[in-house]
């Protein structure tokens, strides 16, 4: 199995699949997205953003994650219940494992190779091969 494309270069075919351009604006976003390495919401990205002196609207901003949600770069992501979207990196390989804490509504990411191998076996068991995954623990802190 060969490794999967860099966002970049996915993000870049996807674009060209529909007579778009990788313009300056949409690669500092996607850049400032692979940093992140926790669910973030727009906000964060638009924040950061600015601070770092890029003059990027809200609505660039919301277009570009919804080509990057498009491209499968990003998978939207609700947490207990809520309707604030968050946004998060896809990586196949790993899946997609959070732990919500309901006590303070952090999301805390996290791999575990015990999951990942789950995911296999029920898949393989079940006639399939797993593609990705995407695991979530709701969770209090023990007193």
């Amino acid at each position: 199995m060969e490794p999967a494309p860099d966002p970049e270069t996915l993000f870049r075919d996807f674009l060209r699949e529909r007579r778009l351009k990788l313009t300056t604006q949409r690669a500092d976003i996607l850049a400032h997205v692979q940093r992140f390495h926790r669910p973030f919401e727009a906000e964060e990205i638009l924040l950061q953003l600015r601070e770092a002196d890029h003059r990027i609207s809200k609505a660039t901003l919301y277009r570009t994650l919804k080509h990057l949600l498009e491209a499968g770069i990003l998978k939207q992501v609700h947490f207990g219940g809520g309707k604030q979207s968050h946004y998060d990196l896809v990586d196949p390989a790993r899946g997609h494992d959070h732990l919500v804490d309901i006590d303070t509504g952090k999301i805390i990411p996290f791999s575990s190779d015990l999951v990942v191998k789950l995911r296999e076996e029920i898949s393989r068991k079940m006639g399939f091969t797993a593609v990705s995954h995407r695991f979530q623990i709701i969770a209090r802190r023990k007193p």
